[in-house]
């Protein structure tokens, strides 16, 4: 059983390193998230809170110090962390797969996850208008964040935000489901150990 796993990615724009350890919560948990927003951190303090596992992120960027880059390379680093820990521990009956419903007063909102080697991410907010900011973060960049976990996590990823009129509440709830589906994918099932979340089992590619 792997229950930690540490992922660093470098490009010419930035480094940057997510660590995830399963045995749980540890008491300094807040502190070992680090990003350049509060309220971002706030969001990833909510995974770890409803996951059950300890977050630790931090990042560093080169000349330009360009939001998008943080969101995007943050959320493609998480994305192969959690990626990392549901394969290496599939033999241990990792699930892989998880729904949730998160809520907050007026917010409401549901996120399923499949880790099956397929990137695609939907996030539907029809019901509701979203707020352009909020705590001083763009919607925009957390959508950012959710669509680069997708991409360095290859899964499927869907998220309906239902209700909300409080940009705070809303994206709260998005996470807190988030970090619930994520908690339930990352469980580990002894009567599922060596299966994968799809029928279709491990893929693999040969290439000549």
């Amino acid at each position: 059983m792997k229950e930690t796993v540490f992922v660093t990615r470098k490009t010419s724009e930035s480094v940057m390193t997510v660590k995830l350890d399963a045995t749980g919560l540890a008491p300094d948990y807040r502190k070992k998230i680090k990003t350049h927003a509060p309220f971002f951190s706030h969001m990833l303090e909510h995974i770890a809170w409803r996951s059950g596992v300890t977050i630790e992120t931090d990042f560093t960027l080169d000349e330009f110090y360009l939001n998008h880059v943080i969101y995007e390379d943050l959320g493609i680093t998480f994305g192969k962390a959690i990626r990392s820990y549901i394969w290496e521990n599939k033999t241990e009956g990792a699930t892989g797969y998880g729904d949730a419903v998160g809520i907050i007063d007026e917010a409401k909102a549901t996120c399923a996850i499949s880790f099956e080697e397929r990137a695609y991410c939907d996030i539907n907010h029809d019901a509701i208008a979203l707020p352009a900011e909020t705590e001083g973060v763009l919607s925009e960049d957390l959508i950012t964040f959710l669509e680069g976990v997708c991409q360095g996590a290859m899964c499927t990823l869907h998220i309906d935000i239902l209700k909300g009129k409080n940009g705070h509440h809303i994206w709260e709830a998005v996470f807190r489901a988030l970090g619930i589906a994520l908690g339930r994918a990352f469980y580990l099932d002894p009567a599922r150990k060596n299966l994968s979340a799809g029928v279709a089992g491990t893929v693999t590619f040969t290439i000549e």
